[in-house]
């Protein structure tokens, strides 16, 4: 009789079986490794701004009480204390321009409204670390004393249709976009209503305000 004896054809069977095996549990630990680097990892590419990237990092060292935003806040959510405490213009303004982007089938979220000034030193003090000075820091985060923020007079918006729609229509709510690098960042200018929005700044460090 010829052919493989079966003495043979059993260890032969039993690599292919571990073959298989081994191979199946690398496709387990590679799917789980393509699973890991979702939106939320570390290396996901995103397109947030540096100081919504520091928030989201530190996120629960101060809580909603401060100031930090949940995701999928929008400028009506009064339960919110960035939204609750906001200037009553800039919400009324914020909330007539929202209405309106609603028919364009545009949402205006809130990444940051207002903030304690505990919250806003800890975000300075996460981007002196994170840029390596505070000249440059200076450049995204204002001091407690300085930002509009803490005082309730400015709001981050997202996403990007929503920062597009402002950037087209938000002076006839008199929203304006104050800082070049800032196409997020939001206050109101009544004045602009009838005259348009005033020149932005270039960044934080160009507004007289900041010099205080």
């Amino acid at each position: 009789m010829t052919g493989t004896p079966p003495s043979a054809r059993t260890p032969a069977r039993r690599i292919r079986w571990l073959l298989v095996v081994g191979l199946l549990a690398l496709l387990a630990v590679i799917t789980a490794a393509v699973a890991y680097e979702g939106p939320n990892s570390p290396s996901f590419p995103s397109a947030a701004s540096p100081l919504n990237t520091l928030r989201t990092e530190h996120r629960g060292a101060l809580g909603e009480a401060d100031g930090a935003v949940p995701d999928g806040v929008t400028v009506f959510d009064d339960s919110i204390p960035a939204v609750a405490k906001l200037d009553p213009d800039l919400l009324k303004a914020l909330r007539q321009a929202a209405t309106a982007a609603a028919d364009d089938g545009v949402a205006f979220y809130v990444t940051s409204g207002w903030r304690s000034p505990a919250y806003q030193d800890q975000l300075l003090r996460q981007a002196v670390a994170k840029y390596g000075s505070e000249e440059e820091a200076a450049r995204w985060v204002a001091t407690a004393a300085t930002s509009p923020h803490v005082s309730g007079d400015a709001v981050d918006i997202g996403h990007a249709e929503a920062m597009a729609w402002l950037s087209k229509h938000g002076a006839a709510y008199g929203l304006c976009q104050i800082y070049r690098n800032e196409p997020w960042h939001y206050e109101v200018r009544s004045e602009a209503i009838d005259r348009g929005c005033p020149r932005m700044y270039a960044d934080p460090t160009q507004d007289p305000r900041m010099q205080q």
